[in-house]
């Protein structure tokens, strides 16, 4: 590459994102470093401990972002399919020989050492996808495209699933908005919030599970197929009271196959929580829904929102936090970071982190608007939906309104594949913004 060249794509380089990538990483690290915080061992540079690796891990992820804005933005377009077959490769074997940590088979070991390949699928899926759809351009509008499309999503995911993994799983489910923002219907969008909706009534109702008095066992079936009739009913006149005559024969095969399918999901949900879900997630969702008579079952949601309301307004201060210092809640230095930020910092804190992500997606979805490439637009939209997707389940979790489904805060849980993982995704797309002006594919 000319140094003219090289000269260029650094003016053009997104300054603002990058600079609130480092600030992230920054405030993620201090959140380490005070969950992890021993008064009698307070070296910062102890690269024994969990805060002295996550700096090993900062250097090494510094260093990839300078090799990837260095790099050809050509190369990630060539290299999207090959890198995506790799990953696959990966989520294949790691079925096979891979580690067992906290329940799914996700990691490869080597001693101390581990890493997981699924939070490398997401920049793999995330390329190959933008490489897919640039590729098929106007004909994206067909259905066998969009198929195909979501089958590049859904393999990955698939495989995740059998690890099982069900958080990161939801996070490829947010690769729909990449599609939305490339003409996929609204409906789409409709049709999957109307599922969320039927599944918590479906689990609600205990399709295989809850008794209610005086109807025996798996009387939630008769709950479900109640819920069902009625719908069904006010939808049936609907369609009779406002529809010409001549189309209600075939709104009624809609409304009929409508409710056919939402039978068949309802049952399908409670099947998969019941026969394929770990026992442990199993609790999860139940303790979500107050379904679960163990007292112990919600022991880190509890301690969680009590760490966060005890922060107050304005928070105990750094390294001041009780519950972080006695460690009350478990994973607090990965999947419950955001717990460290509420009690020390308080509400201001914990809103200023949020705020500072909100302006993090914002921006990369400024940098896919402004893309004259499309392969370049549906990645940008495909970061965005990842880091939304993350930080949507990861508070949710923590604050009780979703299910403990351990998926990390980005560039603030502990971790390198993760943070490796999200640097490698916000880096290409900063690479590709600054070659904006030359038009790929």
């Amino acid at each position: 590459m000319s140094a003219t060249r090289r000269q260029e794509i650094r003016k053009n380089l997104d300054w603002v994102t990058l600079g609130l990538y480092f600030l992230l990483v920054l405030i993620g690290w201090t959140a380490i470093y005070s969950a992890n915080f021993d008064p009698d061992h307070q070296a910062i540079f102890d690269f024994k401990a969990d805060h002295g690796k996550q700096l090993i891990w900062m250097g090494i992820c510094t260093f990839i972002a300078l090799v990837l804005l260095n790099t050809e933005g050509e190369f990630f377009i060539r290299f999207s399919v090959i890198s995506y077959v790799s990953v696959l490769v990966l989520l294949i074997l790691v079925l096979i020989i891979g580690k067992k940590v906290g329940g799914a088979r996700s990691w490869f070991g080597v001693g101390s050492f581990g890493i997981q390949p699924s939070e490398f699928a997401k920049t793999t899926t995330a390329l190959m996808l933008a490489w897919f759809i640039a590729q098929t351009g106007p004909r994206f509008k067909a259905l066998s495209t969009r198929i195909q499309a979501a089958l590049v999503i859904g393999i990955p995911a698939g495989l995740i699933l059998l690890q099982p993994d069900a958080g990161t799983v939801l996070v490829f489910a947010g690769l729909v908005f990449a599609l939305y923002r490339e003409g996929l219907s609204g409906n789409i969008l409709i049709v999957g919030f109307g599922a969320i909706i039927l599944a918590i009534v479906a689990i609600l109702s205990g399709a295989t599970t809850v008794e209610y008095p005086g109807f025996g066992e798996q009387s939630g079936i008769y709950v479900m197929l109640f819920v069902l009739v009625i719908l069904g009913a006010l939808i049936f006149f609907g369609v009779r009271s406002f529809t010409l005559p001549r189309y209600r024969r075939k709104n009624y095969r809609i409304v009929a196959l409508s409710l056919a399918g939402a039978l068949a999901f309802s049952f399908a949900v409670n099947f998969g929580i019941e026969e394929i879900l770990q026992p442990h997630q199993r609790e999860r969702i139940y303790v979500l829904f107050g379904m679960n008579e163990n007292p112990d079952a919600d022991y880190n949601i509890r301690h969680a929102k009590a760490a966060i309301g005890s922060g107050g307004w304005t928070g105990k201060g750094y390294l001041n936090g009780p519950m972080t210092r006695y460690k009350f809640v478990p994973e607090q230095h990965t999947d419950f970071i955001f717990c460290t930020i509420g009690e020390e910092w308080g509400f201001f804190g914990s809103m200023f982190v949020v705020a500072l992500f909100i302006a993090l997606i914002l921006r990369v979805i400024h940098l896919a608007e402004r893309q004259r490439s499309q392969f370049s637009r549906v990645y940008g939209y495909s970061v965005a939906s990842i880091l939304f997707m993350h930080l949507l389940i990861n508070v949710g979790m923590v604050l009780g309104i979703a299910p403990v489904i351990g998926i990390p805060l980005p560039f603030f849980s502990y971790g390198g594949s993760s943070l490796m993982g999200f640097t490698i995704l916000l880096m290409i797309m900063l690479r590709l913004d600054g070659e904006r002006f030359s038009v790929f594919r």
